[in-house]
């Protein structure tokens, strides 16, 4: 029986405010990853990482909340997306880590926003960009299925932007209140007025005060209160935080403001203590202005209590790149900030390319109070934990992954580690962390943040990769020493002559290229240089731990090697030679002055002319054979074509053979197969089909057709062959990943298993890579890891093993 296990999965968190959760049961976290929702368990001490993906939404998911029914007992993950609809995920009874679609709630016309549950009751409340709230009940029992209440129209028109929902008394079937806010500087208070068999919500009073759009409202039980009190926060653009007292009973009437005071006389706008009377039920409730908060430097996006009941603690995240807790003072009553985390990037003067602008979207506590996690605009989650002997946070890490689509994987030649490649403008390296009896895979190092979005890679041996972009040249990066040391320290991959490793790399102020420390430009005589702030790489990355987000995006560059020149558009494919000597290239193009290979010779980078020709449209794919005689190039004018290496010179190719009719629609994908006899390549085509091709004296002739389900955008071939047979991986633009064995004899090809859909990405392949193995070792062994690379923005690495 074929298994597929998902080794490795990296995908970074969606910038919304809303779009992640922290079970308390279960401590899994759940988070929005483009249009998927990635679960992933932050407490566990394997360091795992993200262990699934649950796919459904069809555009980016911007709301999360767990939930349980208080009846059953059963816990559903809602999820709200840009696609207008909510999904409602319940949880698997044979795993309690697992989640699986129940239903899917529509009505939305706008992409929704906010999500709010109030534990013990059945009521979920969501807030979308078409100016309403909608408030659903679930009903676990029946299927999950969920029945829309009520429909409140925001007036005057706002988007709702946060939602925050409570039971009013601790009783379940005491009235709920519901605090709304958004695109407006005014708070929302709505209350359930029937008991709560059949709730309408009505609206009772209008907190004013912020001075900006309003991002964040939570409601929690008053610990201190004799009274049962509610505390509402509400977060806003305007820099502040404001805390609210809704209490039972009538309000007790404010001490007059004296107008002579000097320090109150200017304030009272802003700080009016009204009392908002309401009344639910038969009972009357108060509402009273608490505190104002200050420190954060910029918008605050979000705010979250302590769910820890013997601590009353407010967690704020701010796009000022800090995250705050907030405490009251027990002498004096005031609320103050008590640890601030995160960077103050202001003083640093924070630039875009090391990760510090746009600051953290998301803030969570863990469900005992003692860790608390963010959401950085890399995508990354960073992590802190309470040290309860020494009372300090310090920081752990946490999960990263791309933001936009993956575009490309490769495999160091020896396998020792992953290069992926996105339209995020990152190049990311991953390695498998080995240490007592357990492994798991992390990032290790942010070899390249670029200003143009990333379209492929490939490596030039261990110390050396290039990369093409939406520009038109190619760039060659050289390891560092500290990231060689790194890997042979935590991942036991032993990389040889250290001595000549350039040391770290930085990013000039004004410039795209990572510059090695110490490659500074001149200084005249008479000129003073500037100071620069010094920073040991080697002693922060001496940790025994993969590196930390703020290490990444610092201190895990490459610096670049060379520039490879020549190209007119935005480069579309790269490959390098077996042999390391030769990069061949090709760029976006719409005439055939364009569409042509370029190839380079890595020994001193020079252009080898004249270019090769063959095409009429942008070449979308390049492979050199696995002995570098052959280079096949595939592309948007539906044909293949094969260049053949001189015997005499080894940089001179010429065209061997070609089919302008090779697919009858675009070719996206190339591989040559391990073949060492008869040379034998595959093209996969937007005409749903891989075709696999065998020579014949001076040309191809296609021995095979395997008919798919859909366009295929990507192949690659096992690097070995295996019991006789060669193992193509086929990926197609609907996110199915098929393997398929060829028969070494007959060439003919038969279907050996298909990735699961639960577990597969829910976009476009854009590229397959095997991790390399050699002929002996795949004779003994009966597991192979597979690279895929996604437009969903992950990176993910498959086990296959028992294939036959």
């Amino acid at each position: 029986m074929v298994a597929v296990t998902t080794d490795y999965i990296s995908v970074g968190g969606n910038r919304h405010p809303g779009a992640a959760d922290w079970d308390v049961q279960t401590g899994v976290l759940a988070f929005g990853a483009d249009n998927n929702v990635a679960l992933w368990d932050a407490l566990d001490k394997t360091d795992k990482g993200i262990y699934a993906l649950l796919v459904g939404h069809t555009d980016k998911v911007s709301a999360v909340r767990f939930y349980t029914c208080p009846t059953s007992g059963t816990r559903f993950i809602v999820t709200g997306s840009v696609d207008r609809t909510l999904k409602v995920w319940r949880q698997d009874g044979t795993d309690p880590r697992s989640y699986v679609l129940a239903s899917t709630l529509e009505g939305h016309r706008g992409s929704v926003n906010a999500i709010a549950v109030a534990n013990g009751t059945d009521i979920i409340a969501s807030g979308a960009a078409d100016g309403t709230v909608r408030i659903w009940r679930m009903n676990a029992q029946n299927e999950s299925k969920c029945e829309l209440l009520e429909t409140i129209t925001m007036t005057p028109r706002f988007f709702p932007l946060c939602l925050s929902l409570q039971g009013l008394e601790a009783d379940s079937d005491k009235p709920l209140v519901l605090a709304v806010a958004g695109t407006t500087t005014k708070v929302h208070i709505y209350v359930s007025e029937t008991s709560i068999a059949k709730p309408e919500f009505k609206r009772c009073a209008v907190l004013s005060g912020h001075e900006a759009w309003i991002r964040a409202l939570s409601f929690t039980q008053d610990k201190q209160s004799k009274g049962g009190d509610i505390l509402l926060a509400s977060a806003s653009q305007d820099k502040y935080i404001r805390l609210w007292r809704l209490s039972r009973g009538e309000a007790s009437v404010p001490a007059p403001i004296d107008d002579s005071d000097p320090l109150l006389g200017g304030m009272e706008p802003t700080l009016s203590n009204k009392a908002h009377e309401l009344e639910a039920a038969g009972s009357k409730y108060s509402i009273t202005f608490e505190a104002l908060l200050f420190g954060h430097e910029d918008w605050i996006y979000t705010t979250v209590w302590n769910p820890d009941p013997k601590r009353q603690q407010l967690l704020s995240a701010s796009a000022d790149n800090t995250i705050t807790i907030w405490e009251q003072d027990q002498a004096s009553g005031v609320w103050m900030s008590v640890e601030r985390m995160g960077e103050i990037s202001v003083q640093k003067g924070s630039t875009t390319a090391t990760g510090s602008a746009g600051g953290f979207w998301i803030g969570l506590w863990s469900p005992d109070g003692k860790q608390v996690v963010c959401l950085g605009r890399t995508g990354s989650w960073r992590v802190w934990q309470h040290n309860s002997d020494m009372d300090l946070w310090v920081q752990k890490f946490g999960v990263s992954g791309h933001v936009r689509s993956a575009n490309g994987v490769q495999w160091e030649p020896t396998g020792g580690y992953l290069l992926s490649t996105s339209s995020d403008q990152t190049t990311r390296l991953h390695a498998n962390w080995l240490r007592d009896n357990t492994s798991s895979w992390h990032e290790f190092s942010r070899p390249q943040i670029h200003g143009y979005d990333l379209n492929c890679v490939d490596t030039l041996g261990p110390l050396q990769f290039v990369t093409g972009a939406e520009e038109k040249l190619l760039r060659v990066f050289n390891e560092p020493k500290q990231i060689a040391q790194l890997l042979e320290r935590l991942t036991g991959f032993k990389q040889s002559n250290e001595q000549e490793l350039p040391d770290t790399a930085e990013i000039p102020v004004l410039g795209l290229s990572n510059k090695a420390l110490g490659d500074e430009a001149p200084v005249e005589e008479g000129e003073e240089k500037a100071p620069t702030e010094t920073v040991n790489p080697s002693i922060s990355l001496a940790a025994d731990h993969p590196p930390l987000e703020d290490q990444l995006s610092r201190y895990t560059l490459w610096p670049e090697h060379e520039k490879l020149y020549g190209h007119g558009y935005e480069i579309s494919a790269a490959a390098v030679s077996h042999d390391r000597k030769l990069i061949a290239t090709a760029c976006k193009a719409s005439s055939i002055d364009h569409a042509v290979i370029r190839l380079y010779d890595t020994s001193d980078w020079h252009e080898i002319k004249p270019s090769l020709t063959a095409h009429s449209l942008t070449i979308t794919d390049l492979s050199f054979s696995s002995d570098d005689r052959y280079i096949l190039s595939v592309g948007r004018d539906r044909q293949w074509a094969v260049f053949q290496r001189s015997e005499a010179d080894s940089t001179t190719f010429t065209n061997f053979a070609s089919n302008p009719k090779g697919h009858s629609r675009m070719i996206l994908g190339a591989a040559w197969a391990p073949a060492t006899a008869d040379y034998i390549f595959a093209t996969a085509g937007r005409d749903k089909s891989v075709k696999i091709w065998q020579k014949s004296e001076d040309t191809f002739v296609c021995k095979t057709t395997v008919a798919l389900t859909s366009a295929v955008s990507a192949i690659g071939f096992l690097p070995t062959t295996y019991k006789d047979s060669y193992i193509l991986a086929v990926g197609e633009d609907n996110g199915v990943i098929s393997i398929h064995r060829v028969s070494v004899s007959t060439l003919e090809a038969q279907h050996i298993v298909t990735v699961d859909k639960a577990v597969s990405p829910s976009k476009t392949i854009t590229r397959l890579a095997w991790r390399p193995v050699s002929a002996a070792e795949a004779g003994v062994r009966d597991r192979f890891e597979l690279a895929v690379a996604s437009e969903d923005t992950s990176t993910r690495i498959y086990a296959i093993s028992n294939m036959f």
